[in-house]
């Protein structure tokens, strides 16, 4: 590879790569809030974190990676300007078409990289957190229980404390389970118990040698006290939060043969991402050519702007095909397209001379 390959290939992958790391912490920000809210509202358990925050922005990444790409390349761009090395480059005979080799080597990896995101491993971590939050969801009680702590029934319905519990989180010792049900109080004890799973698919909670007690939770004197060998009470069980035949969780060749509109519609919504990377890249080079006094991100604005309507017109387009306003034969191609025929149109464009006019 000729030494100034190697130079604009290492000023092209440090920007586009501290453009990324920025975005990324932006980003984590974000799912972080979200995660933490789900928690906080008892949809998920704390155990559940780091992993729904990694699965999310595997998803997130088909829309960071083509704005990290071009942010970055137009940084890049726009200090080889503003350093007036372009022009010593420009005054050699490298133009724009000799740039594509190296800008090959960092646009084509990336888009690859968008690719497999959007049409792979973006699916699979949407299926995989939609099945990790239901199960969390059927089995909160279990994965809340702490002993020696209470912790609250879902739904608000009631508390459940327990002393020990073993590894498995399968049988415990000295429970008290305290549950409201309209206007009555009911509260359980028991030296052991276990947990069970029922024909039904329920989870019962197996109490073993206790006392229950029943009455009124507005007062009065209608109280009742047993004393049982062995009692089942029924646990809460959530519900469940997201389905997994949608769209969203399907694998993408699931959704070639899928009759649905949604189908199709996500289906072109997975295509979209890595051809909008790669229209974007090429839009890049000739947004970043500024003079040396010229603002230095004025151009970064308006490639930051074009992309997001780019985006929106991506996402309100996948509605429109959703919701049939537009055949599905025709999907974002009327998007995809005309960016990828305006940026080359534009990078081919970049740095030529008008002809001079000629006069009778």
């Amino acid at each position: 590879m000729p030494k100034l390959d190697r130079y604009l290939l290492s000023e092209f992958v440090q920007s586009v790569f501290a453009t990324l790391v920025i975005l990324l912490i932006v980003c984590v920000g974000g799912a972080l809030t979200d995660v933490l809210g789900d928690i906080a509202r008892g949809r998920l358990p704390a155990g559940l974190l780091l992993s729904q925050l990694g699965l999310v922005l595997l998803n997130w990444l088909p829309v960071i990676l083509p704005l990290a790409l071009m942010l970055g390349l137009m940084l890049a761009m726009g200090r080889l300007y503003r350093d007036a090395e372009m022009p010593v480059i420009a005054s050699i005979g490298v133009g724009p078409r000799r740039l594509l080799r190296p800008l090959a080597w960092v646009v084509l990896p990336v888009v690859a990289v968008v690719a497999a995101c959007s049409l792979w491993l973006g699916p699979w971590a949407e299926r995989v957190s939609r099945e990790m939050i239901n199960e969390a969801n059927r089995n909160l009680i279990v994965a809340g229980l702490e002993p020696g702590r209470f912790t609250e029934l879902p739904g608000g319905s009631g508390v459940a404390f327990v002393g020990e519990m073993d590894g498995e989180g399968q049988r415990f010792d000295r429970v008290f389970v305290y549950r409201k049900r309209e206007d009555r109080i009911n509260v359980v004890t028991s030296n052991q118990g276990e947990l069970r799973t029922g024909e039904d698919g329920l989870r019962y909670l197996v109490l073993n040698n206790g006392f229950e007690v029943e009455g009124p939770g507005a007062g009065g004197k209608d109280f009742r006290l047993m004393r049982y060998a062995s009692n089942e009470v029924r646990m809460p069980a959530g519900k469940e939060k997201y389905a997994l035949d949608e769209p969203e969780a399907q694998p993408t060749l699931a959704l070639v043969g899928d009759p649905r509109p949604e189908a199709g519609a996500q289906l072109h919504r997975r295509l979209a991402p890595p051809l909008l990377a790669l229209a974007f890249a090429l839009m890049a080079i000739p947004l970043a050519r500024s003079m040396p006094r010229q603002p230095r991100y004025g151009s970064m604005l308006l490639g930051f702007l074009g992309y997001l309507v780019g985006v929106m017109l991506m996402l309100v387009g996948t509605g429109w095909l959703a919701g049939g306003k537009i055949p599905l034969g025709l999907g974002l191609w009327w998007l995809v397209l005309p960016l990828l025929a305006f940026g080359a149109w534009i990078y081919l464009r970049d740095g030529s001379m008008r002809r001079p006019r000629v006069r009778a």
